[in-house]
């Protein structure tokens, strides 16, 4: 099962993981070699575990890793029709700009609204 997210963090991915095995963070640490401190410090997004690591930690669990990547111009996961480049361009804009830019697209939700009222 492929599932597209906009932003996951590595502590997010082991903590859903483990989980759904219903494990808890020692029985994980256990079945590691490690420490359960060391797994809190993963889900809990204070370290990030390398690549071979989140491999290992899914391939306890009976999971593996599936990573691919996406070019810049096409749409992101879940983001809509905005590409992922239009969308960092966004984040140039400056307060002023990010304010005009909602105060437009709250014209046209009023007025599509408006109209779906009128039938």
């Amino acid at each position: 099962m492929v599932v597209a997210v906009k932003t996951l963090r590595c502590g997010a991915l082991v903590r859903e993981a483990r989980r759904r095995h219903g494990l808890g963070q020692a029985e994980l640490a256990k079945r590691l070699g490690t420490s359960q401190p060391a797994i809190s410090r993963i889900e809990r997004n204070q370290v990030s575990p390398t690549v071979e690591t989140l491999e290992r930690i899914l391939n306890v669990l009976g999971e593996t890793l599936h990573v691919s990547t996406l070019p810049l111009s096409l749409p992101a996961p879940g983001a809509g029709n905005q590409s992922i480049a239009e969308l960092r361009a966004d984040y140039k804009l400056s307060s002023e700009e990010r304010l005009a830019q909602a105060a437009q697209l709250s014209e046209v939700a009023t007025e599509l609204a408006a109209q779906a009222e009128a039938g």
